[in-house]
């Protein structure tokens, strides 16, 4: 049996189920909290009109008409996102405003392919 001419060595072709390590537990409970946080559709949009702003912040006041709910319904979907340190929150009065913390979804998605 002759090898293909552009297979030089066994040592030339990539084994097909090659494993890395798995994440450690406390990772994992982490990149979790980060994903759930965007697995709902309404935090989705909130994160998208934040990280969008002109400002580089948004009032939960400026957040209730674009994604249609109260601002009660907006600071619960808020909260789960300071959670999972996707956006700060700084108290200003009577009203929160929020600020896309761009570096955890970045090492969050990096944590997956390293």
């Amino acid at each position: 049996m002759s090898i293909p001419p552009a297979i030089e060595s066994a040592a030339d072709v990539a084994p097909c189920c090659v494993l890395g390590e798995p994440i450690d537990d406390t990772v994992a409970q982490d990149l979790a909290r980060v994903f759930k946080a965007l697995g709902d559709p309404t935090r989705v949009k909130l994160m998208s009109l934040i990280a969008g702003s002109t400002e580089g912040e948004m009032c939960v006041c400026d957040l209730t008409e674009p994604v249609g709910l109260s601002q009660p319904t907006v600071s619960h979907h808020m909260k789960l996102l300071v959670e999972a340190g996707l956006v700060e929150r700084e108290q200003r009065g009577r009203w929160a405003y929020y600020r896309p913390t761009v570096d955890t979804l970045a090492a969050a998605a990096k944590s997956l392919i390293t």
